[in-house]
């Protein structure tokens, strides 16, 4: 079945005999007992919910998954996921990495004594595995600097050193991107972003294909208490039964505003994988089957960033992405702020780097929007 129809209709599991056509919400907290000893299959909604339980089978069968867990927030998904590693243990983590991931690992995770090293190619990742790696966790593309991670190549070094193989794909969805069909263990999103798609739930999933971890995942999250709530699980669902043509649209959009851009003086820099420019463009046309509609940009200097973001009308000086109302962010401040300064230079994420998430607007509207930001 084509990927935009399992959008539009979900998984065929269906708890509901009224025939409606929009999945229900459960809104209970706990289920009856039909006797001692027996069960629905649902008795608590922490542990399994129908209309969350939806959810999770919707994502699993969009990302050829087998199992798939939903969480309150995008890194209430990480931290659940980080559970599954224990003290002493060594995660190899992009280079380039979300910063609230970051700081989960580098403020939360390492005082638990899990350990992480960072790299950006093959030969960093190999170079950087010791007897106590456990792991390899990868965004592509990352989260701001746009970079591609050969997903293909990565997985053949995780399985030849028993590595779990982890890929965040929260940028390009299963839509544009099937990290499992490229040898990934286990897929991440932000359902926050381009799941829900607009910018008014918060939302985490971890999709799995092997049983024995869909377990342990399930066990931290009934433990841990992270779950989605039917309503939010809801939401999520409306959310994805567009996926198929916001993904269209955005990155149709995503591709004009970057080709104008890089016909701007005042841009230095643009990053976005559509564009042949791009270093990882190849890899990009191998693995996936767009590029999204994220992009980043430099600008002269911190000045002139900070006029932009002051300056744009249409576009809203926000945090978040994947929503259909478009937004720009200043990942020193925003996004990626509690990275120490040295290490955010070093990665290019300086004053002057903006990341547009693109919308649904018109596509002639933002670039005015943008061209008049860029006049002031």
């Amino acid at each position: 079945m084509d990927i935009s129809t399992i959008c539009v209709h979900g998984c065929e599991k269906k708890f509901d005999t009224t025939g409606a056509v929009a999945v229900p919400i459960f809104a209970s907290a706990t289920f009856a007992h039909p006797g001692v000893g027996q069960s629905t299959g649902f008795d608590y909604s922490r542990s399994l919910n129908p209309t969350t339980v939806h959810l999770e089978d919707t994502a699993a069968a969009l990302e050829g998954g087998r199992h798939a867990v939903a969480f309150s927030s995008g890194m209430a998904a990480v931290s659940a996921l980080i559970e599954l590693f224990s003290p002493g243990e060594h995660i190899i983590a992009s280079d380039d990495l979300y910063g609230g991931t970051f700081r989960l690992f580098s403020h939360i995770s390492q005082k638990n004594g899990v350990k992480f090293s960072y790299a950006d190619t093959l030969e960093k990742i190999e170079k950087e595995i010791t007897s106590s790696t456990k792991a390899i966790f990868v965004e592509t593309p990352s989260n701001p600097m746009m970079r591609v991670t050969d997903i293909s190549a990565v997985a053949k070094i995780a399985q030849k050193n028993n590595l779990l193989f982890i890929v965040d794909n929260t940028f390009l969805t299963p839509y544009f991107q099937q990290p499992f069909s490229l040898g990934a263990d286990i897929v991440l999103h932000s359902a926050t972003k381009y799941l829900g798609g607009h910018n008014d739930t918060l939302a985490g999933l971890l999709i799995v294909k092997n049983d024995d971890i869909a377990e342990k995942l399930r066990f931290i999250a009934k433990t841990t208490g992270g779950c989605l709530s039917p309503f939010d699980s809801f939401l999520i669902i409306r959310g994805i039964k567009t996926l198929a043509i916001r993904m269209e649209r955005q990155q149709e959009t995503a591709l004009k505003i970057a080709r104008w851009l890089l016909q701007q003086s005042a841009v230095k820099k643009v990053y976005y994988p559509g564009l042949p420019e791009h270093p990882d463009y190849e890899v990009s046309l191998r693995q996936t089957s767009g590029f999204g509609g994220m992009i980043s940009f430099s600008v002269a200097n911190g000045q002139a960033a900070v006029k932009i973001l002051e300056s744009v009308k249409i576009i809203k000086y926000a945090e978040s992405l994947g929503g259909v109302e478009s937004l720009i962010t200043y990942p020193v401040l925003q996004t990626h702020a509690d990275i120490p300064e040295s290490e955010r230079i070093a990665r290019g994420i300086d004053d002057c780097l903006l990341r547009l998430s693109v919308g649904l607007e018109a596509p002639d509207d933002l670039i005015a929007d943008l061209k008049q930001a860029f006049s002031q």
